[in-house]
């Protein structure tokens, strides 16, 4: 895999500019006696993307789909061998999404403290050995409990990525890795439902069904990704021991002549996670994300049942969604790179939802199979790549790195919660077509449409207002500036204390 590096983006030209492809920032340079002369900036970030993206994105791939492979098996009996009843089916479903969002925020503090290498992996193998098991339980109490554990423990793998795969990268390049790295959750849902069908045949070995292999099968796959992780996954640029200290220095450099003043290195200190719990921008971005990522859970847990109640057979349900995830996929990629290079997350944003919006009212009009098939692919193009342009959006918006930390998973969190009504909106008695499931979906797309107009809005206000020179700060020794934005020994202090609310800091868009 090679991702060419953007252009830098300028932030404000007499504070924050590039010289000769490195990054640079007035005063306050990392490793100033580094000489970086001999360090070609695209040779070093194809080494950066080849030890980072793959191997998480694997990750991500095993992730969703043990959460997900509850759907599939499913479709083999699950319900009847364990002797659940419908009801008690979408209490474990939602049950997983409680414990996932309870533990994301301080998996992600907990993250930043010790390394991604030995976190990740810690996390990888807990979730595995929950996964297996879960193929061994005999009944409701059993799976309950497991999908519990499930959702606990797979909580720090998307926020904590995510946040690791932002201190790597400038704001210009993050998007286009973030949709990389979220695809393979639709490859997983591809991938899924062939697994699901091969796996299928294993029924009776062992004495175990079909879906109790789906799950110890995938749970066993997980437990020895997690394990080797330890060596493969690299830590925070700083210390990274895969990079030379001159590779380490470039990288740093780049970030801070993106406005990633704290790429250098931050104490951890209480006020910058108090600032991510008393920001507007969090609040509202959970207000955006909540209006995807709920839609995204009710499609990925329910699409098989979706397509096998428009009277397709279990086995080929399950093939049928793999065209689905495919374009998904592709969907996701690219829009990933358009925003990266023409920057408008926010339109992006509001594009999408709107397709995601035409997919479900026709799923709600539709009496017809091969229509709502047709519908089930709008609502992928739509749905999936809104997930990593919406936490692109959110991180490129945020500065210092326990703050950014902090906010991106609240607002994954928060949308993940959604994950729990997602979970209980397809009821049985609604079948075929599922009305009521359908209605609820496009609910909240709407409202991700209202949440991301709005966004978009308050941000460009708020850039406006510092063209004009309203959020200047006073800086000792220089003309200008207002009492109110605050007094500064130098530009460099006002950065460091002031991140992304610095006067010369401009939100993406």
């Amino acid at each position: 895999m090679t991702l060419s590096s953007s252009p830098s983006i300028s932030e404000k030209g007499d504070v924050v500019h590039v010289e000769d492809g490195k990054a640079a920032t007035e005063g306050g340079v990392y490793n100033p006696h580094i000489d970086i002369s001999g360090i070609d900036e695209r040779a070093l970030m194809r080494k950066v993307d080849m030890r980072t993206i793959p191997w998480l994105s694997f990750l991500y791939l095993l992730c969703f789909l043990d959460r997900t492979s509850i759907g599939n098996a499913k479709l083999y009996n699950m319900e009847a061998k364990l002797g659940i009843t419908d009801n008690q089916y979408l209490v474990c479903l939602t049950i997983f999404f409680i414990s996932y969002a309870l533990f994301e925020v301080p998996s992600n503090i907990v993250l930043k403290r010790l390394r991604p290498s030995v976190w990740l992996s810690v996390l990888m193998v807990l979730w595995g050995i929950m996964m297996t098991v879960q193929g061994l339980v005999h009944n409701y109490s059993g799976l309950l409990v497991m999908r519990w554990m499930l959702g606990a423990f797979e909580a720090g793998l998307f926020p904590g990525v995510t946040y690791y795969l932002s201190c790597w990268y400038k704001r210009s390049e993050f998007g286009i890795r973030a949709a990389i790295f979220f695809s393979a959750a639709t490859i997983s849902g591809a991938f899924g439902g062939l697994l699901a069908v091969g796996i299928s045949k294993m029924n009776g070995i062992g004495g175990k069904p079909a879906w109790a292999w789906i799950f110890i099968i995938e749970g066993l796959i997980t437990i020895a990704a997690g394990a080797v992780s330890y060596w493969i996954i690299v830590d925070f640029p700083d210390n990274a021991t895969f990079l030379t200290e001159a590779e380490r220095t470039v990288v740093i450099r780049r970030l801070q002549g993106d406005a990633q003043f704290s790429a250098a290195g931050e104490k951890m200190q209480w006020r910058h996670i108090r600032k991510a719990l008393t920001e507007w921008k969090t609040y509202l971005a959970m207000i955006v994300y909540a209006g995807v990522d709920m839609p995204l859970y009710a499609f990925a847990l329910f699409l098989p049942s979706i397509i096998n109640q428009v009277r397709y057979s279990a086995t080929k349900a399950n093939l049928l969604t793999v065209p689905v995830y495919a374009l998904a996929c592709v969907s996701t990629c690219l829009v990933g790179f358009l925003a990266d290079r023409y920057g408008n997350r926010g339109m992006y944003n509001f594009v999408l939802l709107s397709i995601a919006a035409v997919g479900y009212i026709i799923l709600i009009a539709s009496r017809n199979a091969a229509l709502s098939y047709f519908a089930v692919f709008l609502a992928a193009c739509g749905i999936y790549p809104c997930i990593p342009n919406t936490v692109a959006w959110m991180s490129n918006n945020s500065e210092g790195t326990y703050k950014r930390s902090v906010a991106l998973a609240m607002v994954i969190s928060w949308g993940n919660l959604q994950g729990a009504v997602s979970s209980n909106v397809y009821r049985a008695n609604q079948k075929p077509w599922y009305p009521l499931g359908h209605g609820l979906v496009l609910m909240y797309i709407g409202t991700g449409l209202i949440a991301t107009v709005t966004f978009r809005f308050l941000l460009k206000r708020e850039n406006a207002r510092r063209d004009r020179g309203e959020r200047d700060e006073i800086i000792e020794g220089q003309e200008g500036g207002f009492e109110v934005n605050g007094r500064f020994a130098s530009v460099e202090d006002a950065k460091r204390e002031k991140g992304d609310e610095w006067s010369g800091y401009r939100y993406t868009l």
